[in-house]
């Protein structure tokens, strides 16, 4: 598989939003990573491995148009780093600066048009397209009119350099936005705009949070990195990145459980195919139903 395999973006409707699953990319990691405790025999149906080990990963983004806001949810991983960098992680997101603007301009919006980008948590593939490098070598907000909401925890701990997680927190990819006065931070499960709610599912960080849509009846869950993939939905099958895989379960439980009681559309941001889906409501383990 490669980049170009994947369509720019999928569009739906939830009511009365609109989603626009932009597909910013692609990034190879370590199976075995990916997948912690599970054995390869086992994860290697789901998604064959290269012969580096690596998995392909794709770089999704949601753009949802709401009625009161433009809000972007994660936005890959930018265009700041290295050929060394790219090629460790297989990185594959070129455009105009990157894939995801290009996605986003087909949507028929712009990056300036953003309101609000809510990051999941600030590891360098869901927040390094916060900022881009421009022609001159300058570090510039992606979305410049945008509010950059982060959870307050995970800003912290995102600072806090330890080294089990600082190669996963690139300074330049959160901290322009500080200094240029457009971070928000929040506690707790707000709602960010109408129907967009946060939610705080931890266990890959501390407070990684994933976001709920509402509209009319319908509901819809961006799940980020608490269940990365549709391979992921057996409660066991956690990532070996996960800071506290215990957690994570606990946190994946939650989700599933309400994702069945309340009929939710599940959003993949790493599936490398499956973009969205539901849970099958006659399968007892939890059993998608892929979504066009």
């Amino acid at each position: 598989m490669d980049v170009n395999d994947l369509p720019l973006r999928r569009s739906r409707k939830l009511g009365r939003f609109r989603l626009h699953a932009l597909e910013a990319g692609l990034q190879r990691l370590d199976g075995g990573a990916m997948f912690g405790v599970v054995p390869k025999p086992l994860w290697e149906k789901r998604i064959p491995a290269d012969e580096r080990n690596r998995i392909p990963l794709a770089l999704r983004c949601l753009l949802v148009e709401t009625p009161d806001a433009l809000v972007l949810i994660d936005n890959g991983v930018g265009n700041k780093e290295d050929e060394k960098f790219r090629g460790i992680y297989g990185i594959e997101n070129e455009g105009t600066p990157t894939r995801l603007e290009d996605a986003i301009r087909d949507a028929g919006f712009s990056p300036d048009d953003v309101d609000i980008v809510i990051d999941t948590h600030l590891h360098f593939d869901h927040a390094g397209g916060n900022t881009f490098r421009d022609d001159e070598g300058e570090v510039r907000l992606a979305f410049p009119r945008a509010r950059y909401i982060v959870r307050r925890g995970e800003w912290e701990y995102a600072h806090s350099r330890n080294e089990r997680i600082r190669a996963s927190y690139l300074p330049h990819n959160f901290e322009p936005v500080e200094r240029a006065g457009r971070l928000e931070l929040i506690d707790g499960e707000p709602e960010i705009v109408p129907g967009v709610t946060l939610l705080h599912t931890p266990g890959h960080t501390p407070h990684h949070q994933s976001v709920l849509l509402r509209s009319e009846g319908e509901s819809a869950c961006f799940l980020a990195d608490v269940i990365p993939t549709s391979a992921h939905l057996p409660l066991p099958w956690i990532m070996g990145y996960d800071v506290e895989p215990l957690v994570t379960l606990e946190s994946k439980r939650t989700i599933l459980e309400r994702a069945r009681r309340e009929e939710w559309l599940l959003i993949f941001e790493h599936d490398p195919t499956v973009a969205w889906g539901r849970l099958d409501p006659g399968e007892e383990k939890p059993t998608l139903v892929p979504d066009a």
